[in-house]
């Protein structure tokens, strides 16, 4: 009995010896196979050595703020001296404590999960791929190889981490990783991370705030900070208990950490958009650009994954007060507009009208995302109540640019770029009185002077259809006539159109062709009263030529593109400007316009905004409040705002939707702010340089009486004067 045990126990063994030796081969020939690349191909040195993480372009502003991102990942590479030792000594100490032993794979750490995961079934034991294996797989991602994929995926991350170990130096493997790795929500690399949850750069980041974004890498979602905060914290405090065990922390350190609560300063550009409408034109004007532009190898540039920089020149801090002033001024004047809409029936006959065209629709209450004036809300409403919360919803578009070089300091093309992309910069409407200044500067440089006597005589004109133009407040005069300066200061209609006819309807046409409007063949003298419709990109240029003493300039968008390597790849020139007025109107239409904010139109900006600085600006109301527009400026700025609805059946029905009520309050918001800003003031808000002469040729009576009463008012008005000057 006892030699058969003997001889069984034996064959056992040299079973289980061949076994071993047979599993050994196995397992050594299905090594060689994927190292043969049976399995697909493996990187070899040379590719290894040319490894370059696509990296999102940026958008930069004047005042160096990344204000868009264009990208096939979100990824913004940093260098090495850019990454806080805290954030290293973290994610050594939660990922791959052994990482500067190892050459790559770690085979006490597969130990370890194969004895302690596997046969033990401890499921919180951590991982056994190294730092360098993971850096692999989000450099190559895993393959689908069916019950196999787990083993040939491990086993050509470990041939492909020693390769790689060879080539760069631990240092460099650590750059290359933290630049790599996904944080979640379409997150790749620490910068991209860092500004996401915390809005500054990693340099920056504080210990506690590292530990959030490593303890991020063991699952992007659940300890996701802002969707998941206790977990976050938990997690985090976890990292900081790591590193105070390979002593990275004292004791002290790590338990004054894990007291302090979860400071977020989430951002993301790319979904709140804040200049949204201005990037959507750079990335047109930079591809553009880059049609002509090629790399060293020939190949074009990829603007999604060459990690450009594009310097602009839009102010982040006038853009946000621009914003900022928009919806506090509308969101109250959108409870206005409601209140009327209602009062005149106009929600009721609109509602009506769309029960009839979908009578046969089933109108369900469904949870719908929309834009508001306190930002996105998710709102229970019908499909017609969605069309009807933007159909009667105001809008506003804002542009200011800089005379001198046509650089846009601020482009607001919107409520909100998310839910409403079209750009109301971009879009015509009906100008209104915004375009009487463009006649009587046309009128300066043919000879009138600002002294010259208007007609202020309501007519009805039988060959343009009985066209009866009136004044605003529906005032005329038949015995006395408006002095051109009065005219424009306070927007009187009737001297306007006595003006386009003394002027000429060529003269007026050929201005409008040096200011590059649409070309019209309108032959009614309505086109004086602003009936054109023009966009605010063009009367924001156009109004720039007063500022700038004649000279014209289109409005610009990019300074200069660089390459990832700060390689200057375009850099903007100087293009010549375009003469469109003399010098001598220009400043004659400067004082008047002056005038209109010191004692016409625009007084509101002086009395309930207490703004002090020099200005000349023009409001401008269309038929029926339909649009409202405001035009300011500075020698160094020019700031234009309309507001209006979406159709222009939407409208106020009173003095509430006049471009001093509605569009003049919110360049008055950004204007003041520049003011009380020292910087900005001294940038923005210079005072003009116009001889006193100019203003003396002001110096005239707002009316002049006609007929016998005129006649005998001269008289005796001159023998006092000649008195006087006795």
């Amino acid at each position: 009995m006892k030699f058969l045990k003997k001889t069984s126990s034996k064959k056992s063994l040299k079973y289980l010896f061949i076994v071993a030796v047979l599993v050994l081969l196995s397992c050594v020939i299905f090594f060689f196979a994927i190292y043969s690349r049976v399995f697909g191909p493996l990187p070899n040195k040379a590719d290894l050595t040319e490894i370059k993480n696509e990296e999102a372009s940026l958008v930069i502003s004047s005042d160096d703020q990344i204000i868009g991102k264009f990208f096939a990942e979100n990824r913004t590479n940093i260098s090495f001296d850019e990454i806080p030792v805290h954030l290293k000594n973290a994610l050594i100490a939660t990922e791959d404590k052994r990482f500067f032993d190892h050459s790559g794979y770690d085979l006490q750490s597969y130990f370890r999960v194969f004895f302690k995961s596997i046969l033990w079934g401890d499921s919180k034991g951590r991982g056994g791929s190294t730092l360098t294996q993971q850096l692999i797989k989000n450099l190559y991602g895993r393959q689908n190889y069916g019950f196999l994929s787990m083993p040939v995926n491990k086993i050509k991350e470990i041939i492909i981490a020693a390769r790689i170990e060879e080539l760069y130096s631990k240092d460099e493997l650590l750059l290359l990783y933290l630049n790599s790795v996904p944080f979640g929500e379409d997150v790749y690399g620490v910068e991209t991370a860092s500004r996401r949850y915390f809005n500054k750069p990693a340099r920056k980041l504080k210990t506690e705030e590292s530990a959030v974004l490593v303890g991020l890498l063991k699952a992007n979602t659940y300890f996701n900070p802002r969707l998941y905060p206790q977990h976050s914290l938990e997690r985090r405090n976890m990292v900081l208990l790591l590193m105070e065990k390979e002593k990275y922390l004292t004791k002290t350190e790590a338990d004054s950490l894990r007291k302090l609560p979860l400071h977020l300063n989430y951002e993301n550009i790319n979904s709140e958009a804040p200049a949204g409408y201005f990037v959507y034109q750079v990335r047109k004007k930079t591809l553009d650009i880059l049609e002509d532009i090629k790399r060293k190898d020939g190949k074009e540039y990829d603007l999604k994954k060459d990690g450009l920089k594009i310097y602009t020149t839009l102010n982040m801090e006038v853009q946000q007060t621009t914003i900022e002033g928009i919806r506090k001024h509308l969101s109250n004047m959108q409870k206005v507009l409601d209140k009327e809409l209602e009062y005149h029936n106009f929600k009721k006959q609109w509602y009506s009208k769309q029960a009839k065209k979908n009578e046969n629709v089933k109108q369900e209450k469904k949870n719908i995302e929309v834009f508001d004036w306190s930002g996105i809300k998710t709102k229970k409403m019908t499909k017609t109540d969605s069309l009807w919360h933007y159909f009667k919803m105001l809008n506003a578009s804002v542009l200011i640019t800089n005379p001198k070089d046509g650089s846009v300091i601020t482009w607001v093309g919107g409520n909100d770029f998310r839910k409403l992309p079209f750009d109301m910069i971009l879009s015509h409407r009906q100008i209104a009185s915004a375009f009487k200044p463009f006649l009587y500067a046309t009128a300066l440089e043919n000879n009138f002077s600002p002294c010259t006597y208007l007609e202020n005589t309501q007519k009805v004109y039988p060959e343009y259809d009985n066209w009866e133009p009136q004044n605003f407040d529906y005032s005329s005069t038949k015995d006395s006539t408006v002095a051109f300066w009065y005219a424009l200061a306070n927007s009187m209609n009737l001297p306007t159109v006595d003006l386009f006819f003394k002027t000429g309807q060529e003269n007026l046409l050929n201005t409008c062709n040096k200011l590059h409007f649409p070309h019209t063949n309108d032959n009614s003298p309505s086109i004086a009263l602003g009936t054109l419709d023009l966009s605010l990109y063009e009367v924001v240029r156009a109004y720039g030529s007063f500022a700038n003493k004649g000279e014209m300039n289109e409005p610009v968008m990019i300074n200069k593109i660089t390459d990832a390597k700060g390689n200057i790849l375009y850099q903007r020139k100087i293009k010549p400007t375009e003469k469109v007025f003399s010098e001598e109107t220009c400043d004659r239409i400067t004082a008047i316009l002056e005038k209109a904010i010191n004692q016409g139109t625009g007084t509101r900006i002086r009395y309930q905004y207490a703004f002090r600085s020099d200005l000349a600006g023009k409001t401008g109301t269309a038929q029926n409040y339909s649009n409202a527009w405001f035009f300011a400026y500075t020698p160094d700025l020019v700031i234009g705002t309309w507001v209006g609805a979406s159709s222009p059946e939407v409208h106020f029905y009173s003095g509430n939707g006049s471009g001093s009520t509605l569009a003049l309050p919110i360049a008055a918001n950004v204007l003041q702010k520049i003011e009380n800003n020292t910087r900005l003031n001294r940038k923005y808000l210079t005072s003009f340089s116009i001889p006193d002469s100019v203003y003396e040729e002001l110096d005239c009576d707002p009316y002049h009486e006609t007929g016998l009463k005129g006649f005998f008012n001269r008289l005796f008005h001159r023998n006092k004067s000649n008195n006087n000057n006795r």
